[in-house]
This record gives C-alpha cells, structure tokens and sequence, in this order.
C-alpha cells in the first residue's frame, strides 16, 4: 500500500492538477488547512490553527471522526468536511504542495529507527544523515553535515514556517549541529541520539532554549 501511494504521489506532483472528491492530508498547506483547524479549535481540540497538516491535526481529525462515526484515518474527505464545516469539499488544486506532502509522508516512515552516530540508512541515523536521506527520496539532494546544510535554502522566522523547512539547533556544539525537518503545528520530527527518529516540539524548554534557527529548501 506504502509502495502504491509513493506512485501515485509520483504521478500526480509531475502537474499541477484540480480534482474533486480528494482528500486533505498530511503536509497539506494553506488557507483551507487554517479553516478546517480553526473550527476544531473551536470543538476544543487541541491544535494550532496555522495552515499546515501536522500530525496534531492528524490526531485531531481521529478524534472527530470517532465521534461522527465516520472511518478515523486522519484523512479529510468529502464525508469529514461535510460532518466538520457543514458544506460541500471543494475541488483541490494541488502543485508543489505534493513536494512537501511527499516528503512529509516519506520522513514518518522511519519513526524508530534507531540513532546511529554518522549512520545514514533506515538501519541507523544520525540527525542529518536522516534530513540527507529523507530529503534525497523525494529527488532533493543536501549536504551531509548540519553544519553545511544550515548554510544552504532560504533563512526563515519561526513566525513563517511551514511543513518541510529544515530547523537548526545548537546542542553539544556551537552553531548548527542539530537538525530536523518541521511538520506544522510546533513540531518536528528528526533523529535523537537517545530515541531514534521521534517527533517533537519546537517550543519545549530544552529545543526552545537549543533553537537557532530555520531554512526553506522546497
């Protein structure tokens, strides 16, 4: 199944297409994104309404499902939108947002894989080798070192990121010598030497007080 919706995203990021009856998902982005979190804000799910399809969005929509009866698979679809927002799913326009949602969907695949210091393969990762390995599955090619990927893209404030900007930390080091990818919605998902590939939050008292900053590469 993994194998199929790697083709199909493939196929579909070749053009920019508009279709109905598609889903919303993970690494999705934009203003329908921010309407469908505000009204879970609203339903008091915890969320951050800021336009990006992270996986507090994920979880949220789960929930929101459950309680409608509807299939919980996080995704949004025209039976979801209707039960949420009280409309009819629009037609979605997709174009490079599929870079992102592609690049998203492939970095979850490797959450657990175990933190192996200059390991660069789903058998072990150290924080860059995974951003290298991620980033190279969707055809993207980055530096192997934080150091230097921290010196390529486009410098971003952390009031504008989005779902695929790479976040620098400063750790055991000075400079960037920690780094991840962003998800949306205050978080991020990289290689920790005590957990492997997890996710986590942005504004945690330990990567908040470590951040220094963000670059945009898509």
């Amino acid at each position: 199944m993994r194998a199929l919706m790697t083709v199909m995203l493939l196929l579909l990021i070749s053009v920019s297409t508009t279709y109905a009856a598609g889903q919303f998902r993970v690494g999705d982005q934009g203003a329908e994104i921010e309407e469908i979190q505000d009204k879970l804000v609203v339903l008091g799910y915890d969320v951050m309404a800021d336009g990006a399809y992270g996986p507090a969005t994920v979880e949220a929509v789960k929930e929101f499902q459950k309680s409608c009866g509807i299939k919980a698979d996080g995704l949004i679809g025209p039976a979801t939108y209707s039960a949420l927002l009280g409309k009819d799913m629009p037609d979605i326009s997709r174009s490079m947002n599929y870079v992102a949602g592609r690049l998203i969907a492939a970095s979850m695949d490797y959450i657990g894989v175990p933190y192996v210091f200059g390991g660069t393969s789903p058998y072990g990762f150290d924080c860059s080798g995974y951003v290298q390995y991620v980033f190279a599955k969707s055809g993207i090619s980055l530096p192997r070192t934080a150091d230097v990927q921290y010196e390529v893209g486009t410098p971003i404030s952390t009031t504008d990121l989005v779902s695929g900007d790479l976040v620098f930390f400063s750790t055991y080091t000075y400079g960037a010598s920690h780094v991840g990818i962003y998800l949306g919605e205050g978080r991020f998902i990289h290689a920790s030497s005590s957990r492997g590939v997890t996710i986590d939050s942005l504004g945690s008292s330990y990567w908040s007080s470590h951040y220094i900053g963000a670059r945009r590469i898509l």
